[in-house]
């Protein structure tokens, strides 16, 4: 296993909350060199207001060495070793797609609670889905790409609502359910954005990266600060889908946090 970058509160934490911050987890200098590319790619001046004419705009970034780079320290690989196991993950060759947020009059109408589908499929192979095992994602990831205070349009989170999620999927199947279809279920049942739940704000400084259990349910939020907000938010693919009834007991994490969801043990 690679070094160990969480400590066993850390990990802890990350099971019954569902997240947690790992702190200059890629060099700010990093971080820098990414904006100045998405810049680039997006033909926005950050310096210029005039420019910011939309509330967001999403960037799908390229293999660039400051995106390698990010998705590929150490420290984040230590860590993906301690939440999902190690050989249990995919090494990322980039960061996807990066939604960039702007101070502006008009919303940007995608601030709804949800969690992230995973994989393709239904009758015509296309619908989003989740299933109780997280086909093909291991984590969601939040990379900071600039600092980000709570005026910044930082993440919300509801703390602790991974666990709230099996037990809308335990009867599901390998199949599972359709992505929206679950978050009207979770929503109708008052377990999306659950009273009872904790919010809290992925707030940072640029090079730092949250690691959120695949059942994080979570929202974006109006930018309210005075400059443009720069995260990504890829998945981490798994090698194969969670395994929940492991002979041996040896579960990861992320594992430990399903099996909790439904009332099991370990």
């Amino acid at each position: 296993m690679t070094n160990a970058t969480l400590s066993e509160r850390q990990i802890e934490d990350f099971v019954r909350d569902g997240f947690v911050r790992v702190e200059a987890a890629f060099p700010r200098a990093v971080a820098e060199a990414g904006q100045a590319e998405l810049w680039r790619m997006a033909g926005v001046d950050p310096d210029d207001p005039a420019s910011w004419t939309q509330p967001v705009i999403r960037i799908t970034s390229s293999v660039a060495a400051p995106f390698r780079q990010a998705a590929n320290t150490g420290r984040l690989r230590g860590a993906f070793d301690q939440l999902v196991g190690a050989g249990r993950w995919l090494p990322r060759l980039g960061l996807g797609t990066f939604p960039i947020r702007f101070p502006h009059r008009d919303p940007a109408g995608d601030d709804g609670w949800h969690l992230d589908a995973s994989f393709a499929g239904g009758p015509d192979g296309t619908e989003p889905r989740i299933n109780l095992r997280s086909r093909g994602r291991a984590l969601l990831l939040l990379f900071l790409f600039t600092d980000v205070g709570e005026a910044d349009a930082p993440t919300r989170i509801k703390v602790g609502s991974h666990r709230d999620v099996p037990p809308f999927l335990a009867e599901a199947g390998e199949d599972g359910r359709e992505f929206f279809e679950l978050c009207r279920a979770m929503d109708e049942a008052g377990r999306l954005d659950a009273p009872d739940r904790p919010l809290a704000l992925a707030t940072g400084r640029a090079g730092d990266v949250y690691l959120c259990h695949p059942f994080l349910v979570h929202a974006a939020q109006p930018h309210r600060g005075s400059r443009p907000r720069i995260i990504a938010q890829p998945p981490l693919e798994p090698v194969a889908p969670l395994q929940l009834a492991r002979a041996d007991g040896g579960y990861s994490p992320v594992e430990a946090a399903v099996r909790l969801g439904l009332g099991l043990a370990g």
